[in-house]
């Protein structure tokens, strides 16, 4: 049975002006969340900052949202490390806190081999009960998990589940879909993308627009699996202005500044991460604007 289906938002960590967690902020977002139909909430990913996070920070982030959430949506949460040894001590421990899965990004920096990927993978998901999805972001990672080796894992790992895809190489989740017969939970990674992958077996998308716009993702998802297919690609395409303008310049810098645009005041972003320039955030208004967010 798969983690979820639909639209789960990656969500932000919002911080005070001295870099520390606001848990204050991020139980609201939860409950926005929550109220505005996201499926699932995956913390400390990418968007999360999780890169920049203490150990002792990332950790208690994932204790509090699956405490808040109590159960209400699914928790997958964001353990994956370049050091396979990390990301086994953060994935045992977040298991410990009730989250109802893991995302675990390909090891970044070190370029493994497929074979170093599958035993990094293998080593992890041994560590623990709980399902797992794999995350390919070669973009950010320089690493590219090839469909082969999802597949193998899948197959051969009891407790890896799937993969949220953010190549943006069609081609490759194509080949990864004909590969899986059935043994695969795909989601996409990329907000531009849903209802390719969709249309391809996919179950959902991990949606960093969610953060602004929970409602109208779940809904692009939703009206797809209730077979209104024209319905959900409208709602792709009137989202691709959003889409472009949110990734203007690297994640999560623009949908951090888009949501204190909004009033929802989630604080600064952590170094290396800087200000929005001037000129992006004129595009970024403009984006909001016309999907009636601003």
């Amino acid at each position: 049975m798969a983690i979820f289906k639909g639209a789960g938002v990656a969500i932000v960590t919002p911080f005070h002006e001295d870099g520390s967690i606001n848990y204050e902020k991020f139980a609201e977002l939860v409950e926005e969340q929550i109220a505005g139909g996201t499926d699932a909430i995956i913390v400390c990913g990418t968007t999360g900052e999780a890169s920049t996070l203490t150990h002792e920070e990332h950790l208690d982030l994932i204790r509090f949202c699956a405490e808040r959430v109590d159960g209400r949506i699914p928790v997958i949460a964001g353990t994956g490390s370049n050091c396979t040894d990390t990301a086994v001590y953060l994935s045992t421990e977040a298991e410990k806190y009730g989250v109802d899965g893991l995302l675990l990004v390909t090891p970044y920096y070190n370029k493994a081999t497929q074979n170093g990927l599958f035993a990094h993978f293998k080593k992890i998901a041994d560590s623990v009960q709980l399902p797992i999805l794999l995350y390919n972001v070669p973009s950010r990672t320089g690493c590219n998990i090839l469909p082969e080796t999802v597949v193998r894992l899948c197959t051969e790992v009891s407790n890896i589940v799937g993969i949220k895809e953010a190549s943006g190489n069609i081609s490759q989740v194509v080949k990864l879909m004909s590969l899986a017969q059935g043994r695969v939970d795909l989601y996409s990674g990329n907000d531009d993308q849903v209802v390719p992958l969709l249309s391809l077996g996919g179950l959902g998308v991990i949606s960093v627009v969610s953060n602004v716009a929970p409602r109208q993702m779940h809904e692009l998802c939703q009206k797809f699996f209730d077979g209104d297919t024209e319905g959900s690609a409208q709602e792709q395409l009137r989202a691709v202005e959003l889409c472009d303008a949110l990734f203007c310049e690297v994640n999560p810098i623009p949908v951090k500044t888009a949501m204190n645009l909004l009033g929802k005041n989630v604080g600064p972003l952590h170094m290396p991460l800087s200000e929005m320039e001037p000129a992006h955030v004129e595009v970024l208004q403009k984006a909001l604007q016309g999907y009636g967010l601003l």
